[in-house]
């Protein structure tokens, strides 16, 4: 049975920003990556934006404090609850929904930017699923909106199929926090099965918290070709190299009817 991935992130959301060794830094150096791809592209000023798996708000509550209006949406209640709890701690609006990315409850033409980042699309594993959502984050734009993906390297990662990822280490008052994931590859080679780890201190020892999900591994080509077939134009890839932001980003345009 493929594991719930709301379940992972219902789990996950009290222990998410541990991936992080700084979780605000991080906040902000994403939200001024991802600014400067909208920018670049849409121009200066305040846009409208759906992040539409924000999680825990990593990167919603950051375009926020840069000043777009920003409505964050994701499938695990959990994690939107979390999500605009932080955005009020820090002083910063986010109004937030649980929802599938498959299904947006978002009127048509009602933003200028959609954001689908962090590997959040791979949580799909058909090419139904991947056209469902794509086809329901372009009606949610306006004419000549801009789509905003990121997702891990895999076209480096199908390349050597690796059986872990590397550890992330975070400090805490009670002491450092250990995450590191390990992968079980599928006979079609492309989706694995993720097994993600949590070490957390506990008294003299350590708690092991354990969620799974899967991912399918979606190549440059293939979510290119999945934008496309899903009617959105000028296509493109920036690498963390040029944007930096810590994964390779997909822009693309809803163009005009």
């Amino acid at each position: 049975m493929v594991p719930s991935v709301r379940d992972f992130y219902d789990g996950l959301a009290a222990d998410y920003h541990l991936i992080y060794p700084d979780w605000d830094a991080s906040m902000a150096h994403q939200a001024e990556a991802l600014d400067a791809v909208v920018r670049a592209r849409l121009g200066a000023g305040s846009h409208r934006v759906l992040d539409c798996s924000c999680g825990i708000g990593t990167q919603a509550i950051g375009l926020a404090a840069v000043g777009d209006q920003v409505i964050g949406s994701d499938l695990s209640p959990a994690a939107v609850a979390r999500a605009a709890t932080e955005a009020a701690t820090r002083g910063i609006a986010l109004p937030v929904t649980a929802a599938d990315m498959r299904a947006l409850p978002f009127r048509a033409s009602a933003f200028d930017v959609v954001v689908c980042a962090d590997n959040s699309l791979p949580h799909l594993l058909t090419q139904d699923d991947v056209h469902a959502a794509l086809a329901g984050m372009r009606r949610v734009l306006r004419d000549d909106g801009l789509l905003v993906l990121s997702v891990r390297n895999y076209d480096e990662v199908r390349a050597t199929r690796p059986a872990s990822a590397a550890p992330q280490v975070s400090t805490t008052p009670e002491g450092r926090v250990v995450t590191f994931q390990l992968w079980h590859w599928h006979e079609d080679r492309e989706r694995y099965d993720l097994e993600h780890f949590q070490l957390v201190p506990d008294g003299g020892g350590w708690e092991v918290r354990v969620r799974r999900t899967t991912y399918w591994a979606l190549t440059r080509r293939q979510l290119t070709d999945a934008v496309l077939e899903a009617g959105f134009t000028d296509a493109g890839w920036h690498e963390p190299e040029s944007s930096g932001f810590f994964q390779p980003v997909l822009t693309a345009r809803r163009g005009r009817p």
